[in-house]
């Protein structure tokens, strides 16, 4: 009789536990709080599922590495493109089934084997002197910044940040290596100066008379535009969609992925698929001015009054391809040198 209840008071001990880590999905996440928590926050809402997250800016995929089965992470949250690339080739996430994603995110935007799947996107976009230059044409296209008219007036960051990587990276799969190569030498000698600094620098740049022209990503106009302390840089320039008669615009994305060993496989597919839902997108998209990855969701006002563009159609699979080769040709030219 003792050892029965014993027995009953174990299971009854035991019983919440597992009940609770049924109502948890765990988060790595290469995002910033504030820009992922108030999506989780209504997740929690909806579902009664808790989720746990932990933040980082680099190292999350050695982490997954050597944490190996015992790891505790579910989804996996990423800035880039190649971030997303590098879980799938390192065998550190697992395909996701499911229709509503596929329905919620085109084909463009997701792996051919639906390993990962992009979540918001960011036009790669080059911000020109209202000043000294004014509106760039629509036929202006990224292999203009090679041309000589624009000797000593372009400002951008290293050419080994993710973001320019797979600018490049695009570049070659429309044009092969060898155009892109002779671009990339025509870029480099138009630099108002060696490159440096975050998007943001760029835009300061043009304003402080540094350069007439700066690439970077379209949701820094959105930050600076709210920062009191920036929002002469933003005005002192016309952000310009690149390739509008041509290939379109280069398009990045922030993404997700289930992490291999998930212990609450169930949890984080419902996380996943919340994440591309209207209101989590909409949310997800007014905090860091990015663009929905899912259409029909409405942009916020400020993203909203840049206009609409055409984006370069090309898949995120197909450039993650070619990001070794876009690495190698930056340090044949010595571009950041």
């Amino acid at each position: 009789m003792k050892k029965l209840l014993a027995s009953a008071i174990l299971m009854g001990l035991a019983a919440p536990q597992v009940a609770t880590a049924a109502e948890e999905v765990n988060v790595y996440s290469y995002r910033q709080p504030f820009l992922v928590e108030p999506m989780f926050n209504e997740f929690t809402k909806e579902t009664g599922i808790k989720v746990n997250v932990k933040f980082a800016k680099k190292g999350l995929a050695e982490k997954l590495e050597q944490e190996g089965e015992y790891s505790p992470a579910d989804v996996v949250l990423t800035t880039d493109i190649s971030r997303l690339v590098e879980l799938s080739d390192k065998k550190l996430v697992q395909p996701v089934d499911s229709k509503l994603i596929d329905g919620n995110v085109p084909a463009q935007f997701r792996d051919n084997e639906d390993e990962w799947f992009a979540l918001t996107l960011r036009s790669r976009n080059v911000y020109s002197s209202k000043d000294r230059v004014g509106k760039l044409p629509a036929s202006f296209d990224y292999a203009d910044l090679a041309k000589p008219e624009w000797k000593g007036k372009i400002c951008t960051r290293s050419g080994k940040h993710p973001y320019n990587v797979s600018l490049v990276s695009s570049m070659i799969a429309h044009y092969g290596e060898a155009e892109t190569k002779k671009w990339l030498e025509g870029v480099k000698a138009n630099l108002a100066r060696k490159p440096q600094g975050n998007d943001r620098a760029q835009v300061q740049a043009v304003k402080e008379g540094l350069c007439d022209l700066a690439i970077g990503n379209s949701y820094y106009l959105g930050k600076m535009v709210n920062d009191e302390k920036q929002k002469a840089w933003a005005e002192a320039v016309y952000i310009n969609f690149p390739g509008q008669e041509g290939n379109g615009t280069h398009v990045n994305v922030s993404g997700m992925a289930m992490a291999k060993y998930a212990p609450n496989q169930a949890n984080a597919l419902k996380l996943m698929e919340f994440l591309t839902s209207d209101k989590a997108q909409e949310m997800y998209a007014e905090v860091n001015y990015e663009y929905p990855v899912k259409e029909g969701v409405k942009r916020s006002e400020l993203v909203a009054s840049w206009g609409d563009f055409k984006a370069d159609d090309v898949s995120l699979d197909k450039i993650a391809q070619y990001h070794n080769a876009a690495t190698k040709l930056l340090d044949e030219v010595k571009f950041d040198l």
